[in-house]
């Protein structure tokens, strides 16, 4: 009867949303359509939208150093790890709603975020180390995006060096302090994909139409630093759980989300297996100095398209790691319930300053993905969630009462235990500690070989 009685109250707080959210967008018929999304579909996009962006440019280069069939293994195996754990977040989410809304906690006004569901289900230590992780892997993240857009629009127009270049879109970007939550990001998450989808098919297309360079080599792996550094790059890419949270918190059925991050897992699979496949089959060995696979690429009508559509998908993935700080930041300065627009975007760009900062300090296209892998994402993403589900649930109370109980196809609580304990011996072995030491090694060569503040990383010598 108690679990019956919970399953009533979450679904009817989720229906008075939905109904809610559906009264708001019917205010106009345009701005439901393009602006207040919250349904399966906008969440669908927003994870397959957030899993690929400037990643995708190289994976490529991941492969040169793992080797062909280590790369594929590593994608199939990351991906499957990477929705299990996102389905290990969406459980403990709504668990502690559900928690929450038993004591008549309202959550209209208040955007729920990963460290909040640790504070409120574990206690305040949990809640210091999810936050640490989590804003510092979304810092960087936000880094990379900003290094990504001046490392892909070099390539069509190399009249500005590189660093000039991230000054400009640095600004440009700034202005996603005014897209007030993940219910905006409806058309953004939709033509995001569009464009990744493009660019993908585009590599793929053009690799094969290239054929194999003159001399091509495919000697990987050669090394054990850039063996684990590509492995590491290929944990990043399925690591974009720092955001499902919110994504979760903006549907109004967030129960539904159970599948949703494994679909989309599913179809970026559709997107960077082929495209990293073609582009190492063509250029072997050439991409261990070439980290974005534009850079080899031919230069064509097609590629500049590419390009662009790139250039916007990570503004919009800037946005969507910005704006989890822009929360953090203004619960932390008391504007986060305010209804002024204007108020909140002031009081979000303190956040955008470090971020444009700090891609100017390190613009190392490539290994800086490998290192923030290692170092942020493996414990944001994979090894704090199964550790947090273990410690919930540890309680037979706690299982009990579970609003959501384990499939039984996983083995119910005795499997999903033992799966839990795997991902955290493996990524914290191989992962963080492999991964880490591989990818401090390569970032530290990158800074003695170009230097900090470097004005054009992995640039050809103008002729």
């Amino acid at each position: 009867m108690a679990a019956e009685r919970v399953e009533t109250v979450v679904a009817g707080n989720y229906v008075e949303m939905e109904v809610e959210g559906s009264s708001k967008g019917a205010k106009g018929k345009l701005s439901k359509l393009l602006w207040h999304g919250g349904s399966v579909y906008d969440a669908w996009f927003s994870c397959a939208s957030n899993q690929v962006a400037q990643v995708l440019l190289t994976l490529p280069y991941s492969f040169s150093q793992l080797g062909m069939t280590s790369g594929i293994v590593f994608q199939l195996f990351y991906g499957l790890m990477g929705s299990w754990t996102a389905y290990l977040i969406s459980v403990l989410y709504v668990e502690y709603r559900t928690r929450k809304e038993r004591e008549k906690v309202d959550f209209r006004n208040h955007v729920i975020q990963w460290f909040e569901v640790l504070d409120g289900l574990l206690g305040r230590p949990w809640r210091n180390a999810g936050l640490f992780f989590n804003c510092t892997f979304l810092l960087f993240g936000s880094v990379i995006q900003l290094i990504a857009c001046a490392s892909n629009i070099y390539y069509i127009n190399d009249n500005f060096d590189k660093r000039t270049w991230t000054y400009i879109f640095g600004a440009c970007c700034a202005t996603t302090v005014f897209i007030p939550s993940f219910h905006n990001y409806r058309v953004w998450s939709f033509l995001g994909l569009l464009m990744t989808t493009y660019t993908a098919w585009y590599m793929t297309i053009a690799s094969l139409i290239h054929g194999q360079a003159e001399g091509i080599k495919h000697s990987g792996p050669t090394k054990m630093v850039l063996y684990f550094t590509g492995a590491t790059n290929i944990l990043y890419t399925f690591g974009g759980h720092a955001v499902t949270v919110e994504i979760m918190h903006a549907m109004w059925k967030p129960q539904k989300f159970k599948v949703i991050y494994l679909m989309a897992t599913l179809y970026v699979l559709t997107l960077t297996l082929p495209s990293a496949i073609s582009v190492y089959w063509a250029f072997g060995d050439a991409l261990l100095n070439h980290s974005n696979a534009f850079s080899l690429l031919p230069r064509s009508r097609f590629r500049d398209a590419a390009v662009v559509l790139m250039l916007i998908h990570q503004f919009i993935t800037f946005g969507f790691a910005c704006t989890p700080l822009y929360f953090v930041w203004e619960k932390a300065i008391g504007l986060h319930e305010t209804k002024s627009a204007f108020k909140r975007a002031l009081a979000r760009l303190p956040v955008v300053i470090p971020i444009w900062f700090l891609a100017i300090i390190f613009p190392f296209f490539g290994p800086i993905n490998s290192t923030v892998g290692s170092l942020l994402v493996s414990f944001t993403v994979y090894i704090i969630p199964a550790l947090a589900h273990m410690v919930v649930f540890s309680p037979a109370s706690a299982r009990e009462n579970a609003v959501e109980a384990p499939p039984r196809f996983m083995g119910g609580w005795a499997g999903t235990y033992c799966l839990n304990c795997f991902v955290v011996g493996w990524v914290f072995v191989v992962g963080f500690g492999f991964g880490g030491w591989a990818s401090m090694v390569n970032f530290i060569r990158q800074v003695d070989t170009f230097g900090l503040f470097t004005k054009c990383y992995q640039c050809p010598p103008r002729k």
